[in-house]
């Protein structure tokens, strides 16, 4: 392995392609990120962020994700300059019951993931034809996938099982839990910041962007999680309702004739704050609009009360609360959510000191506090490219 060496990160989503470039050796710090976003739409763009430079934003040619993909990995190898891509780490969204690690993948375990896509169908195969498509590209680069769902396979039989007849559990018809590349981040800076002991300790992660989650951990394992089987389920998101009845699909079938197909749709794309505001699925809008608009106030409102419930919830789980974080888009940005969303949990010793909380700071709980209230930024693609870098380093090292 060189110093020159390149771990490349991509990040497939139902809209963008998000990518970094990271030094295999020394510091984790990216030296290039950018996106390609509105995949699809009639104004797709290209961003991007060097190191020591302004963020640039040109149009792109990403009528779909193939097109799309194509665009990032020719970046990415213009900008590599002639240096070797060492590896190149995916995230995957869904890794279902067997993969529970970051592993490197190759056509063997593509095809077992190709199993996979009914899991999955939104995710995963617009991720696996980006792994194919790297693998094309670089193709003497290591390929190594790491799984949101791999972060809550140590959770407790009683918090996977899903109340309906056992023989679905046997085909993987059980709760996974998303986004555990950003709550193995934050466990990972809640060890670096404040210690071994306050890592162990009863925490409740609060992922609020236009995805949003929850996770318990306690002893530095998690214990339960908002998302179930599907991402579309836990707290209302951007697009996604959220738990619902599932008497709803049979009455709208019913009442509507809805096909499954459409209930897909409207459950993942057209519910949430998108579905209650009837404007808007991003959170900033809608506080924009809320004192005017009575039906962005409704949105808002269910969100942070929906989120609170789940503290609430978490906090029976976990015999109380040492630390609450807030993450994610929303939730590191958006101080008005978290002040509403702390608002009534006095209780349980989650109190918000206004001056700090409004003005953004790492700790927004009084120095007194019996719960430590901490807001945190997220970072998906450096734990992306330090799990690719340790298989690529071990790979080497064999």
């Amino acid at each position: 392995m060189s110093t020159d060496d390149i771990i490349l990160t991509l990040n497939g989503g139902s809209s963008s392609i998000k990518f970094a470039l990271f030094p295999a050796q020394g510091s984790l710090v990216r030296f290039l990120s950018g996106a390609v976003d509105g995949i699809g739409s009639a104004n797709p763009l290209l961003h991007m962020k060097t190191t020591g430079s302004a963020a640039t934003a040109m149009k792109a040619a990403a009528a779909d994700h193939r097109a799309a993909g194509d665009l990032v990995l020719a970046t990415a190898e213009r900008e590599v300059a002639g240096q070797r891509v060492l590896a190149v780490g995916h995230r995957i969204v869904h890794g279902g019951p067997d993969f529970v690690r970051p592993q490197r993948v190759g056509t063997t375990e593509i095809d077992a993931l190709r199993r996979l896509v009914p899991l999955d169908p939104e995710h995963l195969p617009i991720e696996l034809a980006l792994v194919m498509a790297a693998m094309r590209c670089f193709p003497s680069a290591i390929q190594v996938a790491c799984f949101d769902t791999a972060f809550h396979h140590a959770m407790p039989r009683v918090a996977k099982l899903l109340p309906m007849p056992l023989r679905y559990a046997a085909k993987g018809v059980i709760r996974y839990g998303f986004h555990g590349q950003s709550y193995a981040y934050v466990m990972g800076e809640i060890e670096r910041l404040c210690g071994v002991a306050a890592a162990h300790g009863r925490i409740v992660i609060a992922h609020l962007g236009s995805g949003a989650s929850l996770a318990a951990v306690h002893g530095g394992w998690p214990i339960d999680t908002s998302m179930g089987f599907t991402p579309a389920s836990g707290v209302p998101m951007g697009t996604r309702c959220g738990d619902i009845d599932p008497g709803l699909a049979p009455y709208l079938a019913r009442t509507e004739a809805m096909d499954i197909a459409t209930f897909d749709q409207m459950a993942n794309f057209e519910s949430g704050l998108l579905g209650l505001s009837e404007t808007s699925a991003d959170m900033r809008d809608l506080l924009a609009c809320e004192a005017s608009d009575p039906r962005a106030a409704d949105a808002v409102a269910l969100f942070c009360y929906a989120v609170k419930q789940r503290i609430g919830a978490f906090a029976a789980s976990l015999g109380g609360i040492d630390m609450l974080v807030f993450t994610g888009g929303v939730g590191a940005n958006a101080p008005v959510i978290r002040a509403r969303i702390c608002n009534g949990l006095g209780f349980l010793g989650v109190v918000v000191d206004p001056d700090r909380n409004d003005a953004g700071a790492a700790i927004a709980s009084p120095d007194a506090g019996q719960v430590m209230i901490r807001v945190m930024p997220t970072d998906e693609e450096v734990m992306i490219a330090g799990s690719t870098r340790d298989l690529a380093v071990a790979g080497h090292t064999r």
